[in-house]
């Protein structure tokens, strides 16, 4: 797995002996950074087989419909499909952006429970689990390597904080019911368990 940090989240890249996994795009506006930050870990466009984002809020799927142009395949959860075109209106407000919405038609869309098939014909072992305390389209990746891409969701060290929050603590105890080695968030440090 690759980190690429091009612009304020970070962007994972999951290498498959079938197929490459792109996790979150960032903001609208930054395919040329994109771009060079895969050169940088030597990922060519065409090693990119498909996309998936944590969460759709604007930060996290700017590039996709971008990168659908370019033959990348998003991977919609099933769960997700409501908030494909939740920042729409946020990028339509910047008419420098020129941003064309996401076409869900073009996606594949799958359901979690199917997201370890699915990522094993492709070569990755892992599956895709609903996390949703950060926002309800919120899904974490957990790869049976040990680690575990998980968005916006809040810091496990912090979960004390939010003792009013059982939506939290559920995700974190799903989350560790995998025994995952390594944390990796969209805005913070990894955090190795």
């Amino acid at each position: 797995m690759k980190k690429l940090r091009y612009g304020n989240t970070n962007t994972f890249y999951i290498a498959g002996t079938k197929g490459g996994l792109l996790i979150d795009t960032d903001y609208a506006g930054t395919l040329p950074q994109f771009f060079k930050a895969i050169k940088t870990a030597c990922i060519d466009i065409s090693d990119i087989s498909y996309m998936s984002a944590t969460h759709y809020h604007p930060d996290h799927i700017g590039l996709v419909s971008e990168l659908q142009k370019l033959g990348v395949t998003l991977l919609i959860a099933d769960i997700q499909k409501d908030s494909v075109h939740f920042a729409d209106e946020i990028f339509f407000r910047d008419k420098r952006l020129n941003y064309r919405p996401i076409d869900e038609h073009a996606a594949r869309v799958i359901g979690c429970a199917e997201s370890r098939g699915f990522l094993r014909s492709i070569g990755i072992s892992g599956e895709i689990i609903h996390t949703p305390s950060h926002s309800e389209d919120s899904v974490s990746i957990i790869l049976d390597d040990g680690n575990c891409i998980v968005g916006d969701l809040e810091p496990v060290e912090y979960l004390a904080a939010y003792d009013r929050n059982p939506g939290l603590k559920s995700d974190w105890e799903q989350i560790m019911s995998y025994h995952p080695k390594r944390i990796l968030y969209a805005h913070a440090n990894e955090k190795e368990l």
